[in-house]
């Protein structure tokens, strides 16, 4: 098949580029600098250089493909600048457009837990609408991909336990927290990529359901502080948090209020009803020797 990959080499679209690529099928990479060229090739994928805020280049890189994975680009957060909905909505609708003139029939789209909610899901509100406008598309079958929360979140946690010695949110303690490796995600993409769907879909994908007490001892054995303790604190102590190390205030806004519908179950309602039947092969365990490399190095 000839796939194309939106997201340059990050941590979802590298070994989704990687299993595409060893399964034998023909893999374009999108990348926003042309730095990431040599590196794409060197994968064995061929490079296309753009910008996904340019619809007549997603078209054209988009024309003659079996399928598109689309996502939309992590942002700044610390930009003051930043409108995150303007620059959510503006790629969604980019995409709905470049799929419609190229014509192409599968595409699976990187959604979010929590994309049923209209309202009171903070800063993935977006994806809802995006989920909305790409659903109205015809001729086109989609996969709506709904991971769960990121291990690799956790890494904005390190300043944290190195400054005051545990974790502190205003969710996890003892709550589940689903969590997933980008690797999972990677492996459910690929296979929705190769295999054909009549309609639209919604597919969850997680790696391991924990509490934050249950998520704070895995990561402390890993870096030495077996009794590293998950503290639940306020939204207003999470907010103060958040703008104190300097994110947007709006968008700090947005995160609290995301966690917040995470630990009282709104953000997940429609994820347990909808579980994966088989969870991700990468638990945390496995991904903390990782997060203890890095709290090594700082």
């Amino acid at each position: 098949m000839k796939i194309i990959i939106t997201g340059s080499l990050g941590n979802i679209s590298k070994p989704l580029a990687k299993t595409l690529i060893a399964e034998g099928h023909q893999i374009t990479v999108i990348a926003s600098s042309n730095d990431r060229k040599s590196d794409i090739e060197n994968l064995g994928a061929s490079a296309a250089i753009g910008s996904v805020n340019n619809v007549s280049f997603l078209t054209q890189t988009f024309t003659g493909a079996d399928a598109v994975y689309c996502m939309i680009p992590r942002a700044n957060y610390f930009d003051p600048n930043l409108d995150l909905d303007a620059f959510t909505r503006t790629i969604g609708n980019n995409y709905a457009e470049a799929i419609t003139k190229s014509g192409v029939e599968r595409v699976v789209f990187l959604s979010s837990i929590g994309a049923h909610l209209e309202k009171n899901s903070g800063i993935i509100q977006r994806y809802n609408e995006i989920e909305a406008v790409l659903n109205q598309l015809s001729e086109v079958s989609i996969t709506f991909m709904r991971p769960t929360s990121f291990y690799y979140n956790l890494l904005a946690y390190i300043p944290m336990i190195k400054n005051q010695g545990f974790i502190a949110a205003n969710y996890g303690a003892d709550e589940l927290i689903p969590w997933v490796s980008p690797n999972d995600i990677a492996a459910a993409i690929a296979e929705e990529l190769t295999h054909p769907l009549d309609g639209k879909k919604i597919r969850y994908v997680a790696s391991e359901e924990l509490s934050g007490h249950q998520t704070a001892k895995i990561l402390g054995e890993a870096i030495g502080i077996p009794d590293l303790e998950w503290k639940l604190i306020t939204d207003k102590e999470t907010l103060d948090g958040l703008i104190s190390v300097g994110i947007q205030p709006k968008i700090a806004q947005g995160l609290v209020e995301m966690y917040a519908g995470l630990y009282s179950g709104l953000l997940g309602e429609d994820y347990y009803k909808n579980r994966p039947a088989v969870l991700g092969k990468t638990k945390l365990a496995d991904y903390a020797k990782e997060f203890a490399a890095i709290f090594n190095q700082n």
